[in-house]
Order: structure tokens, then C-alpha cells, then sequence
């Protein structure tokens, strides 16, 4: 049996291993660098007249605090003055106070909230759309090449708007617009940093 100095000492000993073991670091996460030679993102609206184009000039980041794969944190900053179709007219609707408004809102933004992986190699990232100011609920699927031991992967969705939603008028004469607008986020991203940890 322990007298009571060694049992104090063998108290302490274990004290201070507990502390030394909660003080180390979890392992850090990896960041999926997005290559935007490869990765766009494009907008379709219905109407009388072709309606569809690119945002030229945006951002994006893909991190996970620690190899659990539902630690994902997706940003997506598109500026609203890059937007780019085949007609410089249009363009200038689009950017105007009517659409995009984009002189006293740059930014058109997608922040995720939560990752719920829905097989092997996808996942549901739901997050907020910001437009104009005005924030709603919206969600991307993000897919990992496991065959490539989870180096590579795609960010790929459709954030479906109403455009009554965010303030967007019709805003060109003559032309019937409908009410729902397509922005399609089409990225490829390479891995830096550990392999995720995947559900089976």
C-alpha cells in the first residue's frame, strides 16, 4: 500500500498528465484550395430574350477545422459588378438599382451553416445566400474524389431564388422575365493538409 507522500505524488503525476494531454492540439483540419481556371459560376433566368451569363470576378473557401468531415466551412463572395452576359446593356440592368443593385450592395455571398454527408462521397452543405442585402436559406452538394484518396474534389449546385425574394425587378423593357433565377456554382478544388475522415 501507498503512504500517503506517494500517494499525493502519484495524484499529482497524474493531475499534470491530464492537463498536458488537454492542452495538446487537435489535429488540424484540411483547406480545399478552389482553382478558378476550372470553377465558374453562372446565372439563367427564363425570359423572352437569352438571359444567362457569368460573375467574372469572386472568391471562395473551402476549410475543415479537423479531419471530421462535418466540420466544413464554405464561403462564397461573388462580386455583383462582374457579372457578365452578351450584351453590355444587359449588363448595365443587371448591375443597376432595379437587379443586382450593385453600387450600394457589391457582394452576393453564401456562408455555410451546416454539412450532413448523404453518401460515400457527397454532401449537403446548407448555408445563406445573401443578395441585395437580404439573407435566405439555400444548399450546395459538395463531392469528394475518394478514388484520389479525397485530394480532389467539386463543389456543385443550383441556388433556385425567387427573385420577388430579393428585391429583383424585371428592370428591361419589352422582355418577360420569370420569376425564378438559377445560379449555378460549378468549382474544382485540390487538397491541402490531412485526408478527411468519411462515414461509410
Amino acid at each position: 500500500m501507498k503512504n500517503p507522500q506517494q500517494l499525493v505524488l502519484s495524484l499529482l503525476a497524474t493531475l499534470i498528465l491530464s492537463c498536458i494531454t488537454q492542452a495538446q492540439p487537435s489535429e488540424a483540419g484540411p483547406v480545399f484550395k478552389i482553382t478558378p481556371v476550372v470553377s465558374k459560376i453562372t446565372f439563367y433566368v427564363k425570359s423572352s430574350v437569352n438571359l444567362e451569363g457569368t460573375f467574372e470576378k469572386w472568391g471562395a473557401t473551402l476549410v475543415f477545422s479537423s479531419t471530421d468531415a462535418s466540420t466544413d466551412v464554405l464561403d462564397i463572395k461573388i462580386q455583383a459588378d462582374s457579372v457578365h452576359s452578351d450584351s453590355p446593356s444587359k449588363d448595365n440592368k443587371l448591375k443597376g438599382e432595379h437587379c443586382f443593385d450593385a453600387e450600394q450592395n457589391p457582394y452576393i455571398t453564401f456562408h455555410s451553416t451546416k454539412i450532413t454527408q448523404t453518401s460515400p462521397d457527397t454532401f449537403d452543405v446548407a448555408g445563406t445566400f445573401t443578395l441585395r442585402g437580404i439573407s435566405k436559406p439555400e444548399a450546395l452538394t459538395f463531392t469528394v474524389d475518394r478514388e484520389a484518396g479525397g485530394a480532389t474534389g467539386e463543389i456543385k449546385g443550383v441556388l433556385t431564388i425567387d427573385r420577388r425574394d430579393f428585391g429583383l425587378g424585371g428592370g428591361i423593357r419589352f422582355v418577360t422575365i420569370a420569376d425564378r433565377v438559377d445560379v449555378t456554382i460549378d468549382f474544382k478544388a485540390t487538397r491541402e493538409g490531412p485526408p478527411l475522415v468519411f462515414k461509410h
